[in-house]
């Protein structure tokens, strides 16, 4: 299939969205559809994004529409829609919400692009994610959130940082919820190879663990009015090009687990392979008993917010 017969739908034309956009765009990967309840906002970003085609030498087709209609035949489906985080409210604040968002826009996504895989971005992660799937039906390979790609690579800066080097060699691993509950593991964190145990001390080693578990919100405090943008959005443009070019890259995402890491029907961050059928595999790595603990515990966490708040 050539590029300009793949399409990919990106629902919400907020920061996150553009930002995904914009960046899908520069890939040239076909064409792409912004939908947003705020027409104008969406036709006005395709537009602008169209018109810098020449200026950094992309050919993406751009549109914007406030119709489901336009999203039909969409190979990937990003979701965006929803509330922001504003100062002092986490990630599980935004529950309801978002979870009545969710619904609209997963019935619009199950009428008119049935085949598609979603890529869920809006928060609480592993919570949407698992609510859209309900909403849609679709299988569970087919629905996938985008959370471990963005806490690996602040967890990336903050090392690289620490160490003074580039981030283009560090390799981390964070899995677990996309909140206050992750898991970065240290011991799967490389740079160019080295362990960062041999990088770093131990305290500064949890510092920047903390760091990056407290990440979203302290970019949230600082922005006062907003949350991040640029790393989330292109974060989620990494996994549509790994879907839609059948990359098979291996990725920490939200990915439903039956039986894995002694955890059954949750959506949580582990290793998976991402190729054009969504998780073609999800890996699991031998992990200390500290570590299989803090995981579980992090699932343990969303399971009971999935019954308490949303009903599941």
């Amino acid at each position: 299939m050539t590029a300009r017969g793949r399409k990919v739908a990106i629902i919400g034309a907020g920061n996150v969205g553009a930002t995904c956009a914009f960046v899908l765009a520069e890939k040239n990967v076909g064409e792409i559809v912004l939908l947003d309840i705020f027409e104008g906002v969406a036709k006005g970003k395709a537009l602008d994004m169209s018109q810098g085609g020449r200026i950094l030498n992309y050919d993406g087709h751009v549109t914007g529409t406030n119709n489901y209609a336009d999203i039909e035949g969409s190979d990937v489906v990003v979701v965006t829609s929803g509330f922001p985080r504003q100062p002092g409210m986490t990630r599980e604040d935004l529950i309801e919400k978002n979870a009545d968002i969710i619904s609209q826009v997963g019935e619009g996504i199950r009428d008119h692009s049935p085949d598609a895989v979603i890529v869920m971005v809006t928060n609480p992660l592993d919570l949407m994610t698992y609510h859209m799937q309900r909403i849609t039906g679709f299988p569970h390979q087919r629905v996938i959130g985008q959370a471990g790609i963005l806490d690996c690579a602040r967890m990336t800066h903050f090392i690289s940082d620490a160490v003074g080097c580039s981030n283009e060699d560090v390799q981390a691993m964070v899995l677990g919820g996309h909140g206050d509950t992750m898991v970065p593991l240290p011991r799967y964190t490389t740079v160019n190879g080295i362990p960062i145990t041999q990088l770093l001390d131990a305290g500064a080693i949890k510092a920047i663990c903390d760091r990056t578990a407290g990440g979203g919100g302290e970019i949230v405090k600082l922005l006062e009015r907003g949350s991040a943008f640029y790393a989330p959005g292109s974060a989620a443009a990494i996994m549509v090009e790994s879907i839609l070019n059948d990359r098979r890259r291996v990725l920490p995402c939200s990915a439903f687990l039956s039986g894995e890491y002694g955890m059954d029907d949750i959506y949580i961050g582990v290793p998976i392979i991402l190729g054009k059928n969504g998780v073609e595999e999800i890996i699991e790595l031998d992990l200390e008993d500290s570590e299989i603990a803090s995981l579980q515990q992090s699932g343990s966490f969303y399971k009971e917010q999935l019954s308490s708040i949303l009903g599941y």
